[in-house]
């Protein structure tokens, strides 16, 4: 067996992870383009 497979830092379950990481740049990138929708309707 692998040295590291001996000792885990995290035995949580990486979907959960990868769920966060999928909101918050989802939740970021949709920030960005409500401000830009803001921007073009008040410049228009």
């Amino acid at each position: 067996m692998n040295e590291f497979e001996k000792s885990v830092q995290s035995k949580r379950n990486d979907f959960i992870d990868a769920g966060v990481g999928f909101a918050v740049s989802f939740g970021f990138f949709a920030t960005i383009f409500i401000i830009g929708m803001v921007v073009q309707i008040i410049g228009s």
